[in-house]
């Protein structure tokens, strides 16, 4: 039975549009990226709203950081070339530690 209510409840709030945060989905600043799956180089665009304060770590599937990047400029672009194959996760948090937006992306070689 308890297992049935948390589905249920997380259906519905994924139904409604809201995010793990509870803010709703249009509300959150969006990172956009491409291409993915990736080989040699990634570009992320963050949105406006981003402040120069937020931090962008990039974690390999175990958790291992890979990357971490302070003062975010709206356009980055990361090179691949050191870079397994294999699923990334990167996180975009604010200067009290915050997860503002997350996301994985896709390593080919």
């Amino acid at each position: 039975m308890r297992i049935f209510f948390t589905l249920s409840i997380s259906l519905l709030l994924t139904y409604t549009g809201f995010s793990q945060s509870g803010k709703p989905a249009s509300d959150r600043p969006a990172v956009r990226f491409y291409p993915n799956p990736a080989v040699t180089q990634i570009t992320f665009d963050f949105p406006k709203v981003v402040s120069r304060s937020y931090t962008f770590q990039v974690f390999n599937f175990l958790g291992k950081k890979v990357h971490e990047q302070k003062d975010l400029q709206p356009k980055t672009t990361i090179d691949l070339s050191e870079y397994y194959r294999g699923i990334y996760i990167f996180q975009l948090r604010d200067n009290t530690g915050k997860i503002i937006d997350t996301g994985r992306f896709q390593v080919v070689k």
